[in-house]
């Protein structure tokens, strides 16, 4: 799917949600959901490009592939609670779509500190 469909299924997705919510709420905010996970679906599809072009990078580059999968989860990590705290934020609990993104950003923080710990120590050698 190309970037101008999807911009088409998220905006009907929107004006459908939008028709629904002064009728009964909950169906307008299904219908955002159900956009949101067509649109998700479009992204793990890119995402999988994107997964085959670093393991192609990592084959020329000799480097941990710790890394990398490090790297992968943190992505991951961002999609997921962007996802789910702009689902939140829609539906109006704007405090559960706050705690989301603080409970992922320090997932990713404790994901990045054997990364940082590697770095330091690296640069020790090269003092040392």
């Amino acid at each position: 799917m190309n970037v101008v469909q999807v911009g088409i299924v998220g905006v009907l997705g929107a004006l459908l949600a939008v028709q629904f919510k002064s009728g009964k709420t909950e169906y307008g905010i299904y219908m955002s959901v159900a956009a949101g996970i067509f649109l998700f679906v479009c992204i793990i599809d890119r995402l999988e490009i994107f997964i085959s072009t670093v393991e192609q990078i990592s084959s020329y580059i000799n480097m941990d592939a710790g890394y990398l999968a490090t790297m992968l989860k943190m992505i991951g990590i961002t999609y997921i609670a962007e996802f789910s705290s702009g689902i939140c934020r829609d539906a109006g609990y704007q405090t559960i779509a706050s705690q989301i993104e603080i409970f992922s950003k320090l997932t990713i923080l404790a994901l990045g500190m054997p990364v940082l710990l590697a770095l330091l120590e690296t640069i020790q050698e090269f003092l040392a």
